[in-house]
């Protein structure tokens, strides 16, 4: 009688992605999904370190899961970012799991489940194999992932990625392009490439190379990728947006804060100056993401008032702002006592006023597409994205894979919604093999 499985996904696209690979390691070794916990008979938990928050709806989730352990024997088993960063404290403080695994070691989970235990030791950079995607698992989906990278070796101050992923490790080119393919031939149509910093990738050749070597496989019509570091991003790079048609007119560049001390304590290694000179480069087109930390340990009221200022003259698209979060073996952690930790009331006070600043521009800028035609990928019948990462809801016929124009008629600050005009591109029918469903639940 076939085990049944459950994965709950927290965090970033590179979790997204590790979850998938899981899944196909756990299909491979004869477990079946189930669409919810209660029916599991292993409940996989991929964790996400980026922020306190997260950590704690890690524990809340383990709490309820427990509860399933009890009543049917479920086993549990963690993943991921706080795996890696608590290894076995994390049995500690929740003895009724029954296995631990870092990111480095996603495809042992059939073994795990059967042995128990703790994986978390880094794999030596030079000997690191990506887990292989297995293509059918994305057949009749529109997107995927493709990782080209992974680790980091920037160590912001702030941030816990090179304690809980490691080293950068670049994915050999040809590797990356096979996948894109395969990918390809069970009908996706855009890929996004991932990393956490992954625009540094060296796996033979630069990033703007592998752009380009990607976008030359057939019948790829979009691509996409994140994350970004200013400090790695080249000429080439920007000329990849003139010159792919396939490179859509998105980039997400994390500038983190807007005044020069404030990027000296977090280790950012460029000035404002410097980023701005580099966004300067990018064609009008682009729409610009970035991310924003308010409450940054020895953040004054003029630092913040230097941020705030960078922002009303820098045209994001959209951003992803926090309060600073505190994490294990970051320099900044350390420095606490030193630097002086911001209150949290006058924190979220900054982090109030840098949001409702970008929601007003956001808002705006969706209203002003209100009347025109964007080009949407559809994802799902009657919602899809459009090329500067816009998301669309539409009334239409439009199915998985189809490209279309859509009108559009309203706009709320987080999506367009409008009529499908006509379908540009109809997506290729394959043939459709039994297909093996696997349950992510992402949160």
């Amino acid at each position: 009688m076939s085990r049944s499985y459950f994965i709950h996904t927290f965090g970033c696209q590179m979790n997204e992605s590790d979850s998938q690979r899981m899944a196909e390691a756990l299909a491979s070794a004869g477990w079946v999904p189930t669409a919810a916990p209660d029916r599991a008979d292993l409940v996989l938990v991929n964790t996400c370190s980026i922020r306190e928050k997260a950590e704690d709806k890690l524990y809340s989730a383990l709490g309820r899961y427990r509860l399933l352990k009890a009543q049917r024997g479920t086993r549990i088993g963690v993943a991921g970012c706080v795996a890696q960063q608590e290894k076995d404290k994390l049995l500690d403080r929740a003895p009724f799991v029954d296995f631990v695994l870092g990111p480095d070691h996603v495809e042992k989970v059939p073994q795990l489940v059967e042995t128990g235990g703790v994986e978390t030791d880094f794999l030596d950079t030079e000997h690191y194999l990506f887990p292989r995607a297995d293509p059918e698992t994305s057949r009749g989906r529109a997107t995927a992932f493709v990782t080209a990278m992974k680790g980091c070796d920037n160590v912001c101050s702030f941030c816990v990625v090179p304690y809980t992923r490691g080293r950068e490790v670049s994915r050999p080119y040809a590797e990356i392009v096979q996948e894109v393919a395969s990918l390809i031939a069970v009908g996706v149509r855009e890929v996004t490439l991932i990393g956490q910093n992954v625009n540094s990738y060296a796996g033979g050749c630069s990033f703007a190379d592998l752009i380009q070597r990607v976008a030359a496989v057939p019948g790829l019509l979009r691509i996409r990728f994140t994350t970004s570091h200013p400090m790695d991003l080249s000429r080439d790079l920007v000329r990849c947006f003139s010159d792919v048609p396939q490179l859509m007119p998105h980039f997400h560049l994390p500038v983190q804060h807007g005044a020069d001390t404030v990027l000296g304590r977090m280790r950012r290694k460029y000035t404002i100056a410097e980023y701005e000179e580099r966004i300067a480069a990018l064609p009008p087109r682009v729409a610009l993401t970035s991310d924003i930390i308010c409450g940054f340990p020895g953040e004054s009221e003029d630092e913040h008032r230097q941020n705030v200022e960078f922002l009303r003259r820098t045209p994001y698209d959209n951003l992803f702002s926090f309060v600073y979060s505190s994490r294990p073996h970051t320099g900044a952690m350390l420095k606490l006592g030193e630097w002086g930790e911001v209150p949290r009331p006058t924190a979220i006070r900054r982090l109030e006023e840098v949001q409702s600043l970008q929601m007003a521009r956001t808002l705006r800028r969706h209203r002003d597409r209100i009347g025109e035609t964007v080009e949407v990928l559809v994802e799902e019948a009657g919602f899809g994205r459009a090329r500067e990462n816009w998301t669309v809801h539409f009334e239409g016929d439009a199915s998985v894979g189809d490209l279309v124009r859509v009108r559009v008629d309203s706009a709320s600050l987080v999506a367009l919604r409008g009529a499908q005009v006509e379908i540009v591109d109809k997506a290729p029918r394959r043939e459709q093999p039994p297909k093996r469903r696997l349950t992510v639940v992402s949160a």
